[in-house]
């Protein structure tokens, strides 16, 4: 879903008030925005990185990446060093580096729901392995793919995984992923959100039919900003980037929003700019034209 064409310069805005207004937080994607395929950081886009910082931006690093898997971006976190991870489930303080990670703010999915939400896209999807995320621990049924770079903690059915007895029951679920072996990726997201409903959000990242169910109105974009309320920063002061459809509330509650020139179609749609791909330095190519408007 990343091979839409790309595009040679960043898009120059309307004239409107987000656009005129002086940024005050970055808000970056990382897999397939902010990072190169490779899953490197390109000294481009550390620099302009930290311009912005210094400049008085804070950048905020918004993925669906848990918390152990920010070492990527560890060695480039800038004065806060938060970060909003498991698709704005949980804030993480990053200056601890890796494997000692801090969770500023937990916004998990309950249990009911996420059985719920097991039950509903069983009967849908036949087929549907799952993998449950909490804060600290990966659980996942035997069944499902190995789709992630660590070895599972515990291998048993979701409904055990998620029951109130279960030997992780005192850890928050931040959510869980369910892949489907053989539906189109958008096919399965829709359908999934159909049967789910509101008992749980549900969005999608990877290229493969792989969702990932967070709690009710969890989401990017609504972590992002209480974080962003929390600092007196409002959203025409926000400036987002993103490729995939679980950056798509971000991109539209952001004054100004840009897609990379990877990005997926819905993500194209929801942007009011678009910008060249990650392995371009898209996300680097905006920093550095925003810092040289200002004043």
């Amino acid at each position: 879903m990343r091979d839409n064409g790309r595009v040679t310069s960043a898009t120059r805005q309307p004239e409107t008030q987000a656009a005129t207004t002086r940024p005050r937080l970055i808000a970056t994607d990382l897999d397939g925005t902010l990072l190169r395929d490779d899953k490197s950081v390109s000294p481009r886009t550390v620099a302009a990185l930290a311009a912005a910082e210094e400049a008085g931006v804070e950048v905020f690093f918004v993925t669906g990446r848990p918390a152990r898997w920010m070492d990527v971006v560890s060695d480039h976190v800038h004065g806060h060093g938060l970060a909003i991870c498991g698709n704005g489930a949980a804030v993480v303080d990053l200056h601890g580096g890796p494997g000692a990670h801090r969770f500023v703010k937990v916004r998990e999915l309950p249990r009911k729901n996420a059985l719920d939400a097991v039950r509903l896209l069983r009967e849908a999807a036949p087929g549907t392995v799952y993998a449950v995320e909490q804060t600290f621990g990966f659980n996942q049924e035997p069944a499902y793919p190995k789709l992630h770079m660590e070895i599972p903690d515990t291998l048993a059915p979701a409904e055990d995984l998620l029951a109130a007895d279960s030997p992780t029951a005192g850890e928050p679920v931040l959510k869980i992923l369910a892949h489907h072996p053989e539906l189109d990726p958008d096919a399965f997201l829709t359908l999934a959100r159909l049967a789910v409903g509101d008992r749980a959000n549900v969005t999608r990242s990877s290229p493969s039919a792989l969702l990932e169910i967070s709690g009710p109105e969890v989401s990017k974009a609504s972590t992002l900003a209480l974080c962003c309320a929390e600092r007196g920063i409002s959203h025409e002061e926000v400036v987002a980037f993103g490729d995939m459809p679980n950056d798509v509330e971000m991109l539209t509650w952001a004054g100004r929003s840009y897609a990379m020139g990877n990005a997926h179609p819905d993500v194209i749609a929801a942007a009011s700019g678009r910008t060249v791909a990650n392995n371009d330095d898209g996300v680097a190519v905006v920093i550095e034209r925003l810092l040289n408007e200002r004043p």
